[in-house]
């Protein structure tokens, strides 16, 4: 009798973990958190280095003559920055990619499937939107806005697309928008909050899915 209910009982989980499988995304890794907010650090920490030196000032001063149009953004920036911001985004995504392929050999799962197909979709269409918008920010020299305009929009992607995946994934998207928010008011910060949301929310996130669900 024992046996018959625990025969049923592992059914009725089978069952479950293919229907969680089929509707959400659940190869997420934590290190792949912590990959991302390393990169975006490192890459912070290299751009600050690279406007110190270009600018003579501290990154608030310079922000603050950039949001104010006393310096344009094409005198600093010059081709440094932008390495730098597509190095750092090229190895957030790989590390990521890689970390979440090994979690989905561990656990057995299909990266490619009907739930990471609408997960891709719903994190995409802010995604687009908050790029676009951005370019209409540049276009018109609203620099200052940059920075919150990217952690608000990113925060919404995660939100829009947290239902597909794994729910922690919501939280992390609230502390991009509330962090966008606040930025705000406080422009002349921008590189500071923007490793603040990018890096150590990453981070932070990243090391509790990886003790929730990876850890053993």
């Amino acid at each position: 009798m024992s046996n018959n209910l625990q025969n049923q009982t592992d059914q009725l989980q089978h069952i479950r973990q293919m229907m969680e499988q089929s509707s959400r995304f659940i190869s997420l890794s934590g290190l792949s958190g912590i990959a991302a907010g390393t990169c975006a650090l490192a890459g912070a920490y290299f751009a600050s280095g690279v406007i110190n030196r270009g600018a003579g000032s501290s990154l608030k001063e310079l922000d603050n003559h950039i949001y104010n149009g006393n310096l344009n953004i094409r005198d600093y920036m010059g081709n440094s920055l932008f390495l730098i911001a597509l190095f750092t985004l090229m190895a957030a995504f790989v590390l990521s990619a890689i970390f979440t392929w090994l979690r989905s050999k561990k656990t057995n799962t299909l990266i490619w499937g009907s739930a990471s197909k609408r997960l891709l979709i719903n994190v995409c269409i802010p995604m687009v939107a908050g790029g676009i918008y951005i370019l209409k920010l540049i276009e018109h020299g609203s620099f200052g806005l940059i920075a919150p305009g990217c952690l608000i929009f990113y925060g919404l992607a995660l939100v829009n697309g947290s239902k597909y995946t794994l729910g922690e994934v919501r939280f992390l998207g609230y502390g991009q928008i509330i962090l966008g928010v606040i930025n705000l008011w406080y422009t002349g910060y921008g590189l500071y909050f923007w490793a603040a949301g990018f890096g150590v929310l990453h981070i932070v996130y990243g090391a509790i899915m990886w003790s929730k669900y990876e850890r053993q």
